[in-house]
């Protein structure tokens, strides 16, 4: 799951709704009846259908003009403000649906144009680099206050018991589902391998989270409002940073998908360019917005919406897409659907993990894969590569 953060007003609902807006009529897709704050956005892949001369019907995802748009869910956490960590604002709120994330996409006010607290102020006095700053220091305290919940006793149990540092903070973290081992690659990086915890300072539990949180929950900059004027230099800065950030206009992009939805536009999400379709008569307050994001698109290549999920799936969380079929020399299922599916999985995945994404009996009773490029069988183990075409071969049907 993807998390979207930020202050108050930066635009974080627009690009929520834009994002989940898609301009294709949807069908039986997963996640659609879910809570208020979580939606479906689609991260877009160039799909095999026309690598394998297929027309393809899809099921749980969807193929337009040869791009395969996958749902993920994408929940919009909670605003943040300073002193978040403590309560203030909806800090617990924060808390709950920040832990529900895998990764996070920190949506600001590239234009400098709302305060700290998210009130408006003149376009370019704010500063971005502050509002990011914050909201990583906020994320970190969060953290550092449970680990730091009764530390001296912990630490002191855990090294009397014989217990690895590693175990008692992974208990501790359990609910973020952090494991031994991102932890112990966290107590490395923050230079903390040859101190007993009984010996960490304030200082220490701090390094530690803050290396934890880039391992377990990474972020990605949504420098947003990138269409108006002071927006360019402070994007400039931030890149100047090292942070990974994607100039992004949110109202842009919701300007297209509507148009698209109501057949006033040709365009896909994520795409460079878009057309106004035969026939359309366009008010002149039209054709002025629509200049507008057409400068906006040749300046950064894109609204940066789509681009910004696509990012978070394949950057920050290194996934890849997996095709699963019953048919291997028709590419369908048993219902006759051509390549209907479409599965977003972690980077090292088995052909026996994504038999347990399809149905735990299918994987339960494994017997072989088939990779439908090479028609060679392929055991549990074997490791998929992005844009496999997999059938599986399992003693046991899905219930």
């Amino acid at each position: 799951m993807i998390g979207l953060i930020g202050k108050a007003n930066v635009g974080k609902s627009t690009f929520f709704n834009a994002a989940t807006e898609l301009a294709v009529q949807a069908a039986n897709y997963p996640f659609t009846t879910i809570d208020p704050n979580i939606g479906v956005a689609y991260a877009r892949t160039k799909c095999v259908c026309r690598e394998f001369g297929v027309q393809d019907n899809p099921v749980h995802s969807m193929c337009v003009d040869g791009n395969r748009f996958i749902p993920v869910k994408l929940i919009d956490v909670a605003g943040l403000v300073p002193g978040a960590h403590t309560g203030k604002g909806l800090g617990n709120k924060f808390l709950d649906d920040a832990r529900q994330a895998d990764c996070l996409i920190h949506v600001v006010d590239a234009s400098g144009s709302t305060d700290s607290g998210g009130k408006p102020i003149p376009e370019g006095t704010g500063d971005p680099l502050f509002d990011i700053s914050f909201v990583e220091e906020e994320f970190d305290m969060w953290l550092a206050s449970i680990m730091g919940r009764d530390w001296s006793k912990s630490s002191r149990e855990a090294e009397s018991q014989g217990n690895k540092i590693e175990q008692m903070l992974a208990k501790r973290l359990s609910g973020l589902a952090i494991g031994e081992q991102h932890i112990a690659g966290a107590i490395h990086a923050a230079g903390l391998e040859s101190k007993k915890p009984t010996t960490w300072t304030e200082d220490d539990i701090l390094k530690f989270c803050k290396a934890i949180r880039a391992r377990t929950k990474p972020f990605l900059i949504a420098a947003n409002k990138a269409d108006l004027p002071s927006a360019e230099a402070n994007i400039r800065k931030i890149r100047e940073t090292g942070r990974q950030v994607v100039p992004c206009a949110s109202e842009a992009e919701a300007l297209l998908r509507k148009a698209a939805k109501k057949g006033v536009l040709h365009y896909l999400p994520g795409d460079g360019s878009f057309e106004v379709r035969p026939g359309v008569q366009l008010t002149d307050l039209q054709k002025k917005a629509l200049d507008i994001v057409r400068s906006l698109i040749a300046r950064y290549g894109s609204t940066g919406v789509q681009e910004a999920i696509n990012l978070a799936c394949f950057n920050l969380l290194r996934q890849i897409v997996v095709y699963p079929v019953e048919d291997e020399l028709k590419l369908t299922d048993k219902k006759g659907n051509v390549l209907p599916d479409a599965r977003l999985l972690p980077t090292g995945s088995t052909a026996k993990d994504l038999a347990s994404t399809i149905h735990a009996d299918l994987a339960k009773g494994f017997l072989y894969a088939v990779d439908v490029r090479t028609k060679q069988r392929v055991g549990a183990d074997h490791v998929l590569k992005n844009n496999d075409v997999i059938k599986v071969v399992s003693a046991t049907s899905r219930g």
